[in-house]
């Protein structure tokens, strides 16, 4: 049985008359069964038609007392006059009517996203793009952007049935009417499961995205601007001010009577329906952790681009990045590790976390072994690098890296030369220090990419090695962020104490390399 009561035979006749399709007549009669929506164009005209020609109901059917108001009396199909009534509602609805209806006529409301935007054919070309882009996926959202003129032309035609409803002595409230947009997914989303044989999950990682268009009806928005300034600020990432939600605030906010008067009386028929602008497959960033060693002290974290020259061949970052890209499918990604080391600083011991975000990935499900391959390829590709543990991670467990940063310790070895002759016992004193407390500068060698600021570091412990009267080995467990190198030479007195004004002598460092990066993630891996 049709799913509408004798009280919805008027807003039905109203309606039909003011051009919109049987989708939208549903929706603003209520109507809440999905499977309703899923009938065909035709089968819910002929349905229509069986309604409105229900014999025990005829006469109260084409009897009107009162037509719309003018102002917001939408054109109908076949009569124009303002003076008609709307008596012939149900006669219009012939086969003859209902085929032209079917095949012509575009929808006053919904600019036809609820007529040929969600059959069987449109289904299947957005399912094409889906398969040309190559993604690997066992489920998907699908969501779907609309133009900000509907909301305009769904107010106006709430306006009309409110009125309608109103002269019953009933109360149609905007919120009952169903969404447009939840209505498309209802049609769309099993047409699309069956499609490509997934099913639609709202929890997906994967997204499906289709933006619609009419320029047609661009204008429809622009008197709200005037009306309702405040709702309308220029913004430097938006191409128009006119978004939906600027347009949704403003009919909030706007008066009947002033929308009313601004917006016009009737709604052609649109020439054309909603055209796609832009069918987007997107699938979220796939997290990828690890540790790695840097056993040169000529390769930089990250690729080193001084503008735009390249200054070192390569990085840890493209080392490892690369052939995850390759695996994954993915054009771009984002490294960061807890902390970093200079160029010509080594990493040693069990190495330095790292996570790798991979954006957009084509590929995202791997067992740990085909992992466990990758990182013996990227090992077995290079001599300057090492990674251990690589596995996929959440990207809340990245928050643990991150930890570290600031709240962990690490260990360093530096070679320390000095412009004095030492001996053993000149150095010695250096291992009774206990959290010796530092404020250091922001170092002059990254003053251009950090912001000016003393930031107080503590040296828990420091261990020494005699070499010979100007070198020994300084090994040291730090707080995380402190600067060593500043710490030996001083940075020119931007640091103090340093091991400088400590051993009251000129010190500097020869190398520097970091034993350890006391962050206890991610988890160990047996290799």
């Amino acid at each position: 049985m049709f799913p509408l009561k004798e009280k919805d035979r008027r807003v039905v006749q109203v309606l039909l008359s003011a051009g919109c399709c049987p989708r939208c007549v549903l929706r603003f009669c209520c109507v809440g069964i999905q499977t309703t929506y899923r009938l065909s164009r035709k089968e819910l005209f002929t349905e229509l038609h069986k309604f409105l020609n229900d014999d025990e109901s005829k006469p109260e059917a084409v009897e009107c007392n009162q037509p719309p108001c003018k102002k917001i009396r939408l054109q109908d199909s076949e009569k124009s006059d303002d003076n008609s009534d709307l008596s012939g509602a149900a006669e219009l609805l012939s086969s003859e009517y209902v085929l032209r209806n079917d095949q012509a006529q575009i929808c006053t409301v919904c600019l036809g996203i609820l007529q040929d935007q969600c059959e069987k054919e449109f289904v299947k070309k957005v399912c094409g793009e889906v398969d040309s882009a190559s993604y690997h996926f066992s489920n998907l959202v699908f969501s779907v952007s609309l133009p900000p003129q509907l909301l305009v032309r769904e107010h106006a035609t709430w306006l009309l049935v409110k009125q309608e409803v109103g002269q019953q002595g009933s109360i149609l409230a905007k919120d009952d009417i169903l969404q447009l947009k939840e209505v498309y997914k209802w049609i769309t989303h099993p047409l699309l499961s069956e499609e490509l044989g997934v099913p639609v999950d709202g929890k997906s990682l994967f997204e499906i995205s289709v933006v619609f268009a009419h320029p047609e009806t661009d204008g429809d928005c622009h008197f709200l601007a005037t009306v309702c300034p405040d709702c309308f600020r220029p913004t430097k990432n938006k191409q128009s001010v006119f978004t939906r939600m600027a347009v949704g605030k403003a009919l909030e906010k706007i008066k009947d009577d002033d929308f009313l008067q601004q917006f016009p009386y009737r709604l052609e028929p649109p020439k054309g329906s909603c055209v796609v602008q832009r069918i987007q497959c997107t699938h979220n960033s796939v997290y990828v952790a690890g540790r790695y060693n840097k056993f040169s002290r000529t390769l930089p974290q990250t690729p080193w681009v001084i503008d735009g020259e390249r200054k070192m061949e390569s990085s840890v970052e493209e080392l490892i990045g690369e052939p995850l890209k390759k695996l994954f499918k993915v054009d771009n990604l984002n490294f960061s590790s807890s902390g970093r080391e200079d160029v010509d600083v080594r990493a040693l011991g069990n190495g330095r976390p790292f996570a790798i975000e991979l954006l957009n990935p084509h590929r995202t499900s791997f067992p740990q072994q085909e992992l466990k391959e990758l990182q013996e390829k990227i090992n077995g590709s290079t001599d300057k690098i090492r990674v251990r543990d690589l596995q996929i991670v959440t990207r809340e467990a990245i928050g643990h890296m991150k930890e570290g940063e600031e709240e962990k310790t690490k260990s360093y070895r530096a070679l320390i030369w000095t412009e004095k002759a030492i001996g053993k016992n000149d150095i010695d004193f250096l291992e009774e220090l206990k959290d010796l407390k530092l404020d250091q500068k922001t170092p002059l060698r990254v003053l251009h990419r950090r912001p000016l600021a003393v930031r107080t570091r503590l040296i828990h412990s420091m261990k020494v090695e005699y070499i010979d009267q100007q070198h020994f080995h300084l090994i040291l467990k730090t707080q995380a962020g402190t600067y060593v190198k500043e710490f030996v030479h001083g940075d020119f007195g931007r640091t103090k104490p340093n091991l400088g004004t400590l051993m009251n002598m000129t010190t500097d460092i020869l190398e520097l390399d970091v034993e350890s990066v006391d962050v206890d993630w991610p988890p160990t891996l047996d290799e």
